[in-house]
């Protein structure tokens, strides 16, 4: 009997060049022959490599815009693997909508999703991307989110909600199963999600910047932007072995309790019976102008922060610095959204250099502003990918890490 009759016939079976035998072939030379045999039969019907990939996994972008599938490309390319195809688009009155245009049954699928300017507009990208990959029977759907947008609000303030807790909830609804993302503004977001969440560090790549790119680092000082930051710029500096400095106070007050009205003496109401419980009068909170706890006279001066946004702070920061002798001030943080006028109010200032991630797609502003530096981290973000799809452990990625990062 012809061995590759077991397994395929016809024009198929005229294409393998080869032949086993005549006679009975054993069970493992015709398991062999059947994964040649499927190899020239998908090569017959004009399948490519990647459609019949073995690894069982693809990688998509959930961005509409081209400058934001940037960082997706670069994880793709050092991966070995193609860009999954897809369209995300808005239709004319602003709605989202997603057509996936490969097969994705039973595969695992990684969505990278970089948070533009349009923050909103990129989360209901992702949502009706990781629901469209559910309802087509995708196996495990991993959100790649290196910025995790509304992050800063994960605390109850005033009458206001805890809005990263609702866009877990969200993405879990919408299919998700795991997310990769990096330097969460609060560790404890993790604890609002039902399902694992890998917080990658990004400050390996930021102390390997300081030690290879800033000329004479050794006479350098890390600078906490504020006391709440300045267990995040104890770990840079101990890693470093350099000095540590806080910066106490705020240039002006952003966060006032007289505007609610909760400082307001209570009504006054006429009692009968006992009368009403009367509270120990509470001291309004008042923080002082900005100064500097730690010596930075003659020294290199780097602040270290996970987001850099508006950049007001940041800015008089450095004139304090400035003024207390530091010779240069570098900004170094995760993600740089630099929103507003972020770019002149930096190449108008007294920083030398903003460093900062891909995490957030930010080439308009380095256009503006030649002091803006970039370092890429798509190395870790697609070892993560490849280490949670073949199933390995993830602590190498977090080695010599320290809780405080």
């Amino acid at each position: 009997m012809n061995a590759c009759s077991w397994c395929c016939s016809g024009a198929t079976a005229n294409a393998i060049k080869f032949t086993v035998g005549t006679t009975d072939c054993d069970l493992l030379s015709h398991i062999r022959l059947s994964h040649i045999c499927r190899h020239v039969l998908a090569l017959s019907y004009g399948y490519t490599k990647m459609n019949i990939s073995k690894s069982g996994y693809r990688v998509f972008s959930a961005n509409s815009s081209t400058a934001s599938t940037e960082l997706a490309k670069r994880i793709t390319e050092r991966l070995g693997v193609e860009l999954g195809k897809s369209v995300v688009f808005q239709e004319g009155n602003r709605e989202t909508k997603v057509d996936v245009k490969e097969s994705v049954r039973g595969q695992d699928i990684f969505i990278i999703q970089t948070i533009p300017r349009d923050v909103n507009t990129a989360i209901m990208e992702l949502l009706i991307m990781a629901y469209a990959l559910k309802t087509s029977c995708a196996k495990n759907i991993i959100g790649v989110i290196p910025y995790f947008p509304y992050s800063k609000q994960c605390k109850m303030r005033k009458r206001g909600s805890i809005v990263c807790k609702l866009l877990a909830s969200m993405l879990a609804k919408a299919g998700l199963t795991h997310i990769i993302t990096m330097d969460l503004h609060q560790k404890e977001i993790q604890g609002f999600f039902t399902f694992p969440v890998d917080n990658l560090r990004a400050s390996p790549f930021l102390i390997q910047y300081i030690q290879e790119e800033i000329p004479d680092y050794r006479n350098a000082v890390i600078v906490a932007k504020s006391p709440s930051s300045a267990k995040r710029a104890q770990s840079y500096a101990e890693r470093l072995r350099l000095g540590l400095a806080v910066l106490h106070g705020e240039a002006h007050h952003s966060e006032s309790d007289m505007a609610d009205g909760r400082q307001s003496p209570p009504l006054s109401r006429t009692s009968t019976g006992h009368t009403g419980l009367e509270l120990p009068i509470m001291m309004a909170k008042e923080k002082p102008p900005i100064s500097v706890v730690g010596d930075v006279g003659g020294r290199i001066a780097i602040i270290i922060d996970d987001i850099i946004d508006d950049v007001e702070d940041f800015v008089a920061a450095a004139e304090i610095l400035k003024e207390r002798g530091a010779y240069k001030i570098y900004i170094m943080a995760t993600h740089g959204l630099l929103s507003a006028e972020a770019p002149r109010l930096i190449e108008e200032s007294a920083i030398d250099e903003v460093v900062v991630t891909n995490t957030v797609p930010h080439e308009i502003q380095k256009l503006q502003c030649p002091k803006i530096k970039t370092v890429d981290v798509s190395m870790i973000l697609a070892e993560a990918i490849r280490r949670i799809h073949n199933g390995e452990s993830m602590a190498y990625l977090f080695r010599n890490i320290a809780v405080d990062d």
